[in-house]
């Protein structure tokens, strides 16, 4: 029998809200998804609505600023290049890029980078297409792509290849492009490349264009293994 304290709550339009015994309710027993539904009232004192989690995940990205949001993961498995199109200028001024593991299938090579600025379908690679700060055996200048490292990277399974992070500055710019890494690299005789300080991999696009894909590869021969992670840098 309904007690006469809740009775009072029950009104033409609703049930009051000291009636709702949350508490008393079964646990999901599982994470939250984005198909989930909550109730709300929509406009204060307006009329309760069902909502999914999604739209509040929508609604808390527009009031948390700044930090990094997660747009895409990638693991590589005898991949001849891992690529991310995920960009969106109304939301990210810049990117990065975790690397964890990165092997390559053939010993001696360097992780390199390039773009697209057609979402993509195509990849700046021409002899000239960016200009870098060489590592070792490679000349400062003009290349067809960006270099990860100062050293080639060794691929027995215990070196761990390469694990580190790649910056893509301001690429919905009409402006160079620039591209950083920084890392650590296990070079082919066994030892440590610290990829900081002295040694580094950047560079630029050579002309000014607004890039909006990014693809890594090996200079020669696949990625073998190892795990590619984007992020987007929120800009309010």
């Amino acid at each position: 029998m309904t007690k006469a304290r809740d009775t009072a709550n029950l009104t033409g339009s609703g049930v009051g809200l000291s009636l709702l015994d949350i508490d008393a309710g079964t646990d999901i027993g599982a994470a939250l998804v984005d198909a989930d539904l909550m109730i709300v009232d929509d406009g204060a004192g307006g009329t309760n609505r069902k909502a999914t989690m999604s739209r509040l995940a929508t609604y808390m990205g527009t009031k948390i600023g700044g930090g990094l949001e997660f747009i895409a993961s990638t693991d590589a498995s005898s991949s001849a290049n891992v690529s991310f199109t995920g960009f969106d200028s109304s939301k990210y001024d810049s990117y990065e890029f975790t690397f964890a593991n990165i092997l390559p299938a053939t010993d001696g090579v360097f992780l390199s980078a390039r773009v697209s600025v057609d979402n993509g379908s195509n990849y700046l690679s021409a002899s000239d297409s960016y200009t870098i700060a060489g590592p070792a055996g490679i000349s400062n200048g003009d290349a067809a792509q960006i270099y990860q490292s100062y050293q080639t990277l060794g691929n027995a399974a215990g070196d761990g290849g390469f694990s580190g992070t790649c910056t893509l500055f301001g690429p919905h710019l009409n402006v160079p492009t620039f591209i950083h890494f920084f890392g650590l690299g296990a070079k082919t005789d066994g030892g440590i490349d610290v990829n900081g300080g002295d040694n580094y991999g950047d560079g630029k696009t050579k002309v000014a264009t607004v890039v909006n894909g990014i693809q890594f590869l090996m200079v020669s021969g696949n990625i073998a293994s190892g795990t590619i992670t984007m992020y987007g840098k929120v800009n309010s």
